[in-house]
Formats: C-alpha cells, sequence, structure tokens
C-alpha cells in the first residue's frame, strides 16, 4: 500500500516498535553493563588519581605522598575536584557510548536528551570550609 499523506506508514511504526521491544528485553543486562562502569583520572601532575562509580560517586581516591611535602590545602582541594570531574567525564563518555551501543536510534534522538538525564548525574562538587584551608 502507497504512502498516503497524514497517514502513518505502519511498516515503520512496526519497524520502530519491534526495535524497542528488542532494547527492552536487554535492558536488564544493559542494567548490569552501566552499574559496573567506571571512571578513572589522574590529575595534570598525575599526583591524585579519582576513580568514580556510574553515577559519579568517589569510589577511591589515591593522593601521593609527595603532596605533602609542599602543604597548600587549596591547590590540593583544586587538585582533587578537578580530577574527580574529570573521571565523571569520563564515565559519563562510557554511559554515553553503551547508551548509543544498545538503544534503537530513533529511540536515542527523539528528544536528543542529554544521558544525565536518562541515567541520573550525581555531580561531584566538592567544597572546601574556609576554615579547613591551610594559609
Amino acid at each position: 500500500m502507497a504512502d498516503v499523506p497524514g497517514r502513518p506508514d505502519w511498516g515503520l511504526l512496526r519497524g520502530m516498535v519491534t526495535d524497542l521491544q528488542k532494547a527492552t528485553r536487554s535492558l536488564p543486562e544493559l542494567q548490569q553493563r552501566m552499574l559496573s562502569l567506571s571512571g578513572t583520572a589522574w590529575s595534570p601532575d598525575g599526583m591524585i588519581k579519582a576513580v568514580v562509580g556510574p553515577r559519579g560517586h568517589l569510589l577511591e581516591l589515591d593522593i601521593d605522598p609527595r603532596v605533602l611535602r609542599q602543604p597548600n590545602s587549596k591547590a590540593l582541594s583544586a587538585a582533587i575536584v578537578q580530577t574527580v570531574r574529570a573521571a565523571v567525564e569520563e564515565v559519563g563518555k562510557q554511559s554515553q557510548e553503551l547508551l548509543s551501543g544498545s538503544l534503537p536510534g530513533d529511540l536515542m534522538s527523539l528528544g536528543d536528551t542529554d544521558m544525565k538525564t536518562f541515567v541520573g548525574s550525581h555531580d561531584a562538587d566538592v567544597r572546601v570550609r574556609a576554615e579547613d584551608r591551610d594559609e
């Protein structure tokens, strides 16, 4: 049957429904894969390593003891925040790639939605209280 203006393309619609059914069947596996993601980043000087989980929560923070030779809590705090944010960006990229490869293209492009909205974002925003700083 030829396409009629103003009437839905049932073949296209059936294809989209089929793709969506496949995607929903694989959701438990996708969720497990998403939950196993982690992001790792190093500070530019290589003295700080941060590892975050799939939602950006800090799992591991390694600080090279050499940092303590010249204590500067402001610089250390800034470097930690910068490194954690880089790790969060890394896990966000991994999530985006995993979702892009697992969900139908039609579904991914529907709202051109930021994946943080889909997965949930818990941006690590660390603030240092003034009384905790070495000045």
